[in-house]
């Protein structure tokens, strides 16, 4: 095997091997809560729906070509090339716009009782389903010439002046027009949710920067009460997570959508399958490590997961016990 090749399938390898268990982690801690509280909060209803579609991203797209530049086996004729491109083009702009809903959420969640912002807060956990269900058909829609256009490699030589090659497939479009529509169709769609969530972020950075200052004029008073004070941590703690989870998207779906803006825009080259890894290894880098973040700072998450591990300890335990006597 070539050593490019070598590569390319040990990139994808590492990514499926961060990737998967951990969203597998965060979703079955999230249902766990689910099923001990009988209810999820709006906040946690949206990090589950994001550990989905980043799941999909990782299982859908990094395990698939690790088989296939491997040789152990290939789905990529012209159906494969269909499915797993709109899936993956679907479940990755899910990941951006659920990120994008969360920002929003916590930027509504961070404002004080009472304002009209809270019953905005209010309302958005209400209808958080038609979110949901609208940010589905956003992308798909957007999604969904993937599923015309795209086919099987079946000959590598052959690149078309309005296709583009994602390595094991072309995306062949009838004309530079529609070529250059979709493109733009996918960048906004892209865009629209990296700048309103960069804003919300904003919001909140300086709302903590208010926050710790207004602490530090009340530290030599006689204090408030230590419920408040927790939950007000429990939001910092929330906000924080919130804020570093956008940061790592621009940075990586910067450089993805760049590379995106690249592609469409110049003629094709024998680098342009370089170009579409590149941009496949950054935008799921993002689905692969997201989920670190939210393990090491969300408390439900990893109480949720030291019941599961205790759970499962106990039978064990009792068996022992049982076979001693």
């Amino acid at each position: 095997m070539e050593s490019e090749l070598l590569t390319r399938g040990l990139l994808y390898l590492s990514l499926a091997v961060a990737g998967i268990p951990g969203n597998t982690a965060v979703i079955y801690a999230f249902l766990s809560a689910l099923h001990h509280e009988r209810r999820l909060l709006p906040a946690d209803a949206i990090v589950l729906h994001l550990a989905l579609a980043n799941l999909l991203v990782v299982a859908v797209r990094c395990v698939l070509e690790v088989l296939a530049t491997f040789r152990i086996a290939n789905v990529f004729n012209d159906a494969g090339c269909k499915g797993v491109i709109f899936v993956y083009r679907t479940s990755r702009s899910l990941s951006i716009w659920l990120t994008f809903v969360l920002s929003a959420y916590q930027c509504l969640s961070i404002t004080p009782p009472g304002s009209r912002w809270a019953a905005a807060r209010e309302t958005f956990g209400r209808l958080l389903w038609a979110i949901f269900l609208a940010v589905w058909i956003i992308n798909i829609s957007v999604s969904s010439p993937s599923i015309v256009f795209s086919e099987g490699a079946k000959n590598d030589s052959k690149l078309l002046q309005n296709s583009i090659n994602v390595q094991f497939c072309f995306v062949n479009f009838p004309s530079t027009y529609v070529k250059d529509a979709n493109g733009a169709a996918q960048t906004v769609r892209d865009v629209v949710p990296m700048a309103l969530m960069t804003a919300a972020s904003l919001v909140i950075l300086v709302f903590l920067y208010r926050h710790s200052r207004q602490v530090k004029g009340l530290r030599g008073g006689s204090g408030g009460g230590r419920g408040g004070a927790a939950g007000a941590s429990a939001e910092r703690r929330a906000a924080v997570t919130v804020v570093t989870l956008v940061t790592v998207y621009v940075v990586l779906y910067g450089v993805d959508n760049g590379l995106w803006v690249y592609t469409i825009m110049v003629r094709q080259t024998m680098s342009s399958a370089l170009i579409s890894d590149l941009r496949i290894f950054f935008s799921s880098l993002y689905a692969a490590t997201s989920p670190a973040i939210i393990i090491m700072s969300n408390k439900k998450v990893k109480r949720n997961l030291r019941w599961g591990r205790e759970e499962r300890a106990a039978p064990a335990s009792e068996t022992g016990t049982s076979s001693t006597v």
